[in-house]
């Protein structure tokens, strides 16, 4: 089983990253669950879901020990790293996200989500490119997340699924 939080601020889309990851997990037989949790004034406000992805089926979706963490915004970091697994790891937005003490038997990734995004100057896809990032080292066939997207994004302005596409396979390489 493993035990996932994404977290950012409302607006970053930390929400449809979980939600297209869980989606993913699902082409791939697996048992999911996803928990959005997010303040009234959601733009702006915190954001934050948890995803359960299993083998078996999951008993509750809330997660008190988390096997990774997706950090998008500083008090994001600040609120859950502390239950963060031993062992577990934390993928952080290297712009935004400053990790000033780390704590041992965790491993950190930071990635610049946005610099990516804005290098095919689609900026709004910098949530994609954590999802391929996620995507990688959770080991979800990319084509799982591709059919995730189509699902979601498939009836939206031409050009839109090809961009995320594209900004899932840069978070995919910088991984």
């Amino acid at each position: 089983m493993l035990k996932l939080i994404l977290s950012g601020y409302g607006g970053q889309g930390m929400l449809l990253c979980g939600q297209l990851l869980a989606y993913a997990s699902m082409v791939e037989g697996k048992q999911v669950t996803w928990f959005p949790t997010y303040g009234a004034e959601v733009r702006g406000g915190a954001a934050n879901c948890s995803v359960v992805i299993s083998d078996k089926k999951v008993g509750s979706p809330v997660i008190d020990i988390a096997d990774i963490l997706v950090a998008c915004s500083q008090p994001s970091l600040d609120k859950f790293h502390g239950i963060v697994a031993e062992n577990g790891l934390v993928l952080y937005h290297s712009a935004i996200v400053k990790v000033n003490e780390k704590r041992p038997g965790v491993g950190y990734i930071g990635i610049d989500f946005s610099a990516l995004a804005n290098s095919i100057d689609f900026p709004k896809s910098a949530n994609m490119v954590a999802l391929g990032a996620l995507g990688a080292l959770i080991k979800v066939n990319p084509e799982s997340i591709s059919e995730a997207m189509k699902n979601k994004f498939g009836g939206m302005r031409p050009g839109i699924l090809e961009l995320n596409e594209k900004a899932a396979e840069l978070g995919r390489r910088a991984v």
